[in-house]
């Protein structure tokens, strides 16, 4: 459970008895594993909304709750919009698949399995190949703190340039991502792509995925005008960072994502 602290109350109505998301809480392990496996359905039809696919590519993991060695992740060559809670794999950390019909991609069982396993209390996952996340890892360059949206990565994610470029196919590649993930919640791979991980939720995992895809396309916009951009001063960006960039409020940032998908996908529990 979130520990929300006073950074976030100013999220959380005064008044009593006006609509707003609230935490899960759960009586049972089946209960938890059901809402992990449905909000990982859903973070997948969030990344096939935001155009995040690209043929069999993208894996998104979150640990299974009773037997944390494992984890739920999309089927290998299944689009992101076609992910039910039904199709869903479940795989240990040797890249064998317990439970489920499909197969596992191999890029995706050695980039997350080596950080679940590296990192015990990195509950989730994400990787796709975007468009700008790509694009942006290209330059090996971090995000500046350029925009409110931007701030929220300051001083909360690496620039990994080992192997760079390289198909993820062997074990040292995923131990030096694994690596990288001690303390912060994303990583821009060089030549590569995105990942981000959360150490709460997979929709916090899938909102900071698509925020830092954004940031990207945000930052090659502003460079391409070829005016130097004014950045926001490290105080204030790790101001920001501190209320707009945790765990909750990424959360919170998936509720409206959740709720449309309910609405418009009902298929997505089959």
């Amino acid at each position: 459970m979130f520990d929300l602290g006073d950074r976030v109350s100013i999220y959380q109505p005064e008044q009593k008895g006006l609509k707003f998301p609230e935490m899960p809480r759960f009586s049972n392990l089946a209960d938890e594993r059901q809402h992990r496996k449905e909000r990982l359905v859903a973070a997948c039809r969030a990344f096939a909304l935001h155009g995040l696919d690209y043929g069999f590519a993208g894996h998104l993991t979150v640990r299974d709750p009773e037997r944390p060695q494992l984890y739920w992740t999309n089927p290998m060559a299944v689009h992101f919009a076609q992910v039910k809670v039904s199709n869903l794999i479940l795989v240990d950390h040797e890249g064998m698949v317990v439970e489920g019909e499909y197969a596992v991609n191999r890029a995706g069982f050695i980039l997350h399995a080596n950080v679940h396993e590296a990192h015990p209390d990195i509950i989730a996952m994400c990787h796709a190949h975007s468009v700008y996340g790509t694009a942006f890892a290209a330059l090996g360059r971090p995000i500046e703190p350029v925009t409110q949206d931007a701030c929220a990565f300051f001083e909360d994610h690496v620039i990994i340039g080992d192997e760079a470029g390289a198909v993820a196919v062997e074990n040292y590649a995923g131990s030096n991502v694994a690596k990288a993930f001690k303390g912060v919640k994303a990583a821009i791979h060089q030549n590569h792509g995105l990942l981000t991980a959360s150490r709460h939720s997979i929709e916090s995992a899938a909102f900071w995925f698509i925020a830092l895809e954004r940031c990207c396309q945000q930052q090659l916009l502003i460079e391409a005008t070829g005016i130097k951009p004014t950045y926001v001063t490290p105080d204030r960006a790790r101001y920001s960072r501190e209320h707009v960039g945790s765990e909750y409020i990424g959360w919170l940032h998936f509720q409206p994502i959740w709720e449309q998908l309910v609405q418009d996908s009902p298929d997505m529990f089959d």
